[in-house]
């Protein structure tokens, strides 16, 4: 299994929309493209004890939502 030592990016399409996924040794970022700002999660907060955060998240969650 390969490590996740450094950023990985990855452009995916939700619903006609574009996005940048970035996977890091921190978490996930999913942000709309042309957008700064975006939904982060910590491995932590996806993983941990908390059992709200381990609930999917809803479109209200997505960039550019609502």
């Amino acid at each position: 299994m390969t490590p996740l030592d450094k950023p990985l990016r990855r452009a995916i399409t939700v619903a006609g929309i574009e996005y940048t996924l970035l996977i890091d040794p921190d978490g996930l970022r999913l942000t709309q493209k042309g957008r700064r700002n975006g939904v982060a999660k910590s491995w932590k907060e996806l993983v941990g004890d908390d059992p709200s955060a381990s609930q999917e998240p809803s479109a209200a969650d997505l960039p550019g939502a609502g």
